[in-house]
C-alpha cells in the first residue's frame, strides 16, 4: 500500500493559539503539525457523525436566527 499523500497547508495563527495548541501536543507526544491533524480528522469524524441529524444550510428557514415573538402573558 502506497503512502498517502499529504498536503501542505499554509496556517497562520494567534500566538496564544500556537502556545495552547503546542503544550496540548506536548502532552499528547504529538508534534505541534500531528496535533492539529488528529484534531482536524476528530472533527470531521464527529461533523460527518451529526450531519445526519443536522439540516443542510440550504434547509434552514431564513428566520431561523429572529427572536421569537412575544408571548400573551399566561399569569390569569
Amino acid at each position: 500500500m502506497a503512502k498517502e499523500d499529504k498536503k501542505q497547508v499554509p496556517l497562520r495563527l494567534s500566538a496564544s493559539l500556537y502556545q495552547e495548541l503546542a503544550a496540548w501536543a506536548e502532552n499528547d507526544f504529538r508534534s505541534l503539525n500531528g496535533q492539529i491533524e488528529f484534531l482536524l480528522t476528530e472533527c470531521v469524524r464527529y461533523r460527518k457523525r451529526t450531519a445526519r441529524d443536522t439540516p443542510a444550510l440550504s434547509e434552514v428557514p431564513e428566520d431561523a436566527g429572529a427572536p421569537l415573538p412575544p408571548q400573551p402573558d399566561k399569569t390569569t
